[in-house]
């Protein structure tokens, strides 16, 4: 299977596992839970959520992680102060770089953005350089728009 037939595979899985839930929470560790078992040469896989005015961690998959980041700090809060997703292919070349596991060598973050405010973002690290292209990109852009879609977000963020 092509990288665009896995990241189909996977966005028609996410919404078939999120389909008619109307947890939120149930739905982010079940989508954390899918990324992290499907995609291949990653080590943590997760969200972190707008509270409060800074990201607070959430459901993930992988060692234990930063639990606040501020915005536009790191790849996670540049990611949310920008609106846009940021692929990384070298941590150590990103200024002000979080290091949570020093294992981690590259990183891809995308924003959730429903009704035009920043709810959260997800977070995927790989212990390899160079992990994530644009095709991990666009497929992971439609992956975080189904959940955009399905979850209720003033529910869990500010």
């Amino acid at each position: 299977m092509n990288k665009l037939e896995f990241y189909q595979e996977l966005n028609r899985s996410l919404t078939a596992l999120i389909a008619g839930e109307p947890d939120a929470i149930a739905n982010l560790a079940n989508a954390s839970a899918l990324v992290y078992e499907r995609l291949a040469k990653i080590n943590w896989a997760g969200f972190y959520l707008m509270k409060g005015g800074e990201l607070v961690l959430g459901p993930f998959q992988g060692k234990p992680a930063c639990i606040r980041i501020a915005l536009g700090t790191g790849v996670c809060g540049t990611a949310a102060a920008q609106k846009q997703t940021i692929l990384v292919p070298d941590v150590h070349q990103f200024p002000g770089h979080i290091v949570c596991d020093p294992a981690s060598q590259s990183e891809i973050v995308v924003p959730i953005i429903s009704g035009g405010r920043v709810r959260g973002v997800l977070d995927i690290d790989s212990p390899i350089i160079n992990r994530f292209d644009q095709l991990d990109q666009s497929g992971l852009e439609q992956f975080v728009k189904i959940l955009e879609s399905e979850i209720a977000w003033p529910d869990i963020t500010d």
